[in-house]
């Protein structure tokens, strides 16, 4: 997998493992930061993100657990980068806290789960694909979640593309639900030529814009709202918190419910 251009794969075919292709997949979306922890059968995602991020001018980097590689993503989603991370079983139930936390911040990032056998640690070396049951539920609840699910080597690459898109569309985390047998075999994968795979940029919110009470952060009665990127000139507050349009932690019940009924209508209203 030698041939580059402009960074991402050359067009053509190739044999190469489900965890690489996401790789690639990601880098051809315009993903430029990863924050991981290895958890084994993901694991070589993070270890070729390490060597293919820097080569493309990103940054891959090994945080302390997977609590803090979301709440990584989480940052580096703010500072404007498109961001991901890969994990499996125990390491996605830790996650769980701060995927929240990126779905009411709106801060759009990839999670791949390459899912193994469980319970609890289970073996790492077996395909399971008990993690969909998290995928939805396992969060705090009044949220809906995408997620893909591929079947090959080619669906695990494409599929990352598609995340990435999905992620910046809706301006969400989304989920990439593979398992042991994707990530690890080895298949033909072909990379369609650079101007033929779409690629979602991110609607940043304009840095002369003053964030005020006519002009809130969050208008609601949108279901694409601009996003604001750290250090580039707007004043804007966002919390863990249920908030209100400009952003600022309420109890009113019907900013709660304005607030849930966008967050889940921007996804629920536009499936197919």
């Amino acid at each position: 997998m030698s041939k580059l251009n402009g960074g991402g794969l050359a067009s053509g075919d190739y044999f190469t493992m489900g965890n690489f292709a996401c790789v690639e997949g990601a880098i051809l979306a315009g993903c430029r930061f990863y924050a991981g922890y290895p958890i084994t059968p993901s694991s070589e995602i993070f270890e070729r993100a390490s060597v293919r991020f820097p080569q493309v001018g990103g940054n891959a980097i090994e945080m302390e657990d997977e609590l803090g590689s979301m709440a990584a993503l989480v940052g580096g989603s703010f500072a404007g980068a498109k961001v991901m991370t890969a994990t499996s079983g125990p390491g996605f139930s830790l996650m769980m806290e701060n995927i929240g936390l990126a779905y009411i911040m709106e801060a759009p990032c990839v999670i791949v789960n390459v899912q193994r056998a469980g319970p609890s640690t289970g073996i790492p070396t077996l395909m399971g694909q008990g993690d969909m049951m998290q995928a939805k539920w396992g969060s705090h609840g009044d949220l809906e979640m995408i997620a893909y699910s591929p079947s090959s080597v080619q669906e695990f690459f494409d599929f990352t593309i598609q995340a990435f898109n999905t992620a910046e569309k809706f301006r969400t985390p989304v989920l990439v639900m593979a398992d042991q047998v994707v990530g690890t075999m080895w298949e033909r994968l072909h990379v369609p030529p650079v101007d033929e795979i779409e690629v979602v940029e991110r609607l940043v919110l304009d840095p002369t814009t003053v964030l005020d009470r006519e002009h809130p952060l969050f208008d609601y009665a949108r279901d694409f709202i601009p996003m604001p990127i750290a250090g580039r000139g707007n004043r804007a507050n966002v919390d863990s918190l249920t908030h209100d349009s400009r952003g600022y932690p309420t109890t009113d019940h019907d900013v709660s419910e304005k607030m849930t009924r966008h967050l889940s209508g921007k996804i629920r209203d536009h499936s197919r």
